[in-house]
């Protein structure tokens, strides 16, 4: 089983779908990489050998920023804007959308479960 940075590619697939397991190769970062490491598209990740494991890793490390380092740098920016206080930090400190979709309705996703309203009840009458 291929392992590229720390995730093992599942083997039946094709290269090129396989490699979209690793976070931050998408579709077309996985097709350019194949063809700079020159592996065809239709080969399986199980039939890789160790060199063609090992040119996919160079390419991968030499151009693109995947996984962990990526992954931290993307919480570094949401973090910095948080601290700047301005609006799109302040949408994430919320917990809210940050791209101006609307809340009214919808959102569900980003602001969590419904929060049911709490109905007073009279209190007992004593006699």
């Amino acid at each position: 089983m291929a392992r590229i940075s720390g995730i093992d590619l599942p083997g039946r697939k094709h290269i090129h779908i396989a490699l979209r397991y690793v976070y931050g190769i998408g579709p077309s970062n996985a097709v350019v990489i194949c063809n700079k490491a020159g592996i065809p598209l239709d080969k399986k990740a199980q039939d890789l050998t160790e060199a063609d494991v090992r040119k996919l890793r160079e390419v991968i490390e030499a151009e693109y920023k995947v996984e962990g380092d990526l992954r931290r740098e993307v919480q570094m920016n949401i973090k910095r804007l948080m601290d700047l206080g301005c609006y799109r930090g302040l949408r994430h400190r919320k917990g809210l959308p940050v791209h101006g979709q609307r809340t009214h309705t919808n959102a569900r996703t980003r602001k969590g479960p419904r929060k049911g309203l709490a109905v007073a009840r009279p209190a007992p009458v004593k006699k």
